[in-house]
């Protein structure tokens, strides 16, 4: 099993930035990739980036160039840093993991909504404010 434990999240105007950490603990060695997604008051879920064991990341095309992913392997703890927040990235924002290699791969967090990670943590509220 595997703990994910969110922090970071909280109000900023549009334009500032929020860095979100997620505190890993348990079997972290049996995972693949980590990610974060987010999941909006229309209860719409998205993955907006993923890095896999090997540091290799993804983004969807709405956080390109805005976000980015990253995590400390000592401590087992994973990062999120949004810079340029826009009203529309809203949402509560949740850590996860999987221990699919071919899954992890492919990209398949980001590349389809309703894939469904083995690990998930409870979620940190983003609010942006225009």
């Amino acid at each position: 099993q595997v703990q994910l434990v969110e922090s970071g999240g909280g109000s900023v105007q549009a334009g500032g930035s929020l860095r979100l950490s997620c505190a890993a603990s348990g079997n972290t060695e049996s995972t693949y990739c980590m990610a974060w997604y987010r999941q909006n008051s229309r209860k719409e879920r998205e993955g907006v980036a993923l890095i896999r064991n090997d540091g290799t990341t993804m983004y969807a095309d709405s956080v390109k160039g805005r976000f980015t992913i990253s995590r400390n392997n000592a401590k087992d703890i994973l990062y999120l840093q949004m810079n340029n927040l826009k009203p529309e990235d809203t949402a509560t924002y949740y850590c996860a993991a999987d221990r699919s290699e071919v899954a992890c791969s492919g990209g398949y967090p980001i590349r389809y909504s309703n894939y469904d990670v083995d690990y998930w943590g409870k979620g940190t509220l983003v609010r942006i404010s225009s």
